[in-house]
């Protein structure tokens, strides 16, 4: 079992014993939600942690895109409870970089193609594989893509 997936059994076993019924949710859907993902496909597997880091990664966003859809609704509740189980699972997560710091790497990756010969939106790909080997888990596929596309486009 990896490391991580048995932090979150270990931290449900807590959250069981502390009666915290909002961890008690927000973890059983999490390892609910990886258990999934492991017997999706031809056959079972393990999922390393960078594969259960992605999949609390995706439950995060669905946390979030929720509580935005909450608040516009008016359901300011739900929307406090969704982001609560967000700030959950956001702490097996590994830290974000800032904006900034993610700029800086984008950069560095759109000169290195450019000193290659790819420039322009033909880049793109190429650039924004080289950005998500350097940065990891540790930003938002979507937000590499724009500021990939921000900085070829420039």
């Amino acid at each position: 079992m990896t490391s991580l997936k048995l932090q979150l059994k270990n931290d449900l076993t807590a959250a069981m014993k502390a009666s915290n019924d909002i961890a008690k949710s927000t973890l059983r859907m999490a390892l609910s939600a990886i258990t999934n993902a492991e017997v999706a496909g031809d056959e079972a597997v393990e999922l390393t942690d960078d594969q259960v880091i992605k999949v609390l990664q995706s439950e995060v966003k669905k946390r979030q895109e929720s509580a935005e859809v909450y608040e516009q609704a008016g359901r300011t509740e739900a929307a406090i409870k969704e982001r609560a189980e967000a700030e959950i699972l956001s702490v097996y997560l590994p830290a974000a970089l800032s904006d900034d710091e993610l700029a800086g790497v984008v950069q560095d990756e759109v000169a290195r193609a450019a000193a290659q010969g790819a420039e322009g939106m033909k880049a793109m790909g190429a650039v924004v594989k080289a950005v998500r080997e350097r940065v990891g888990s540790g930003a938002d596929g979507s937000k590499i893509a724009d500021l990939v596309k921000a900085a070829l486009s420039a």
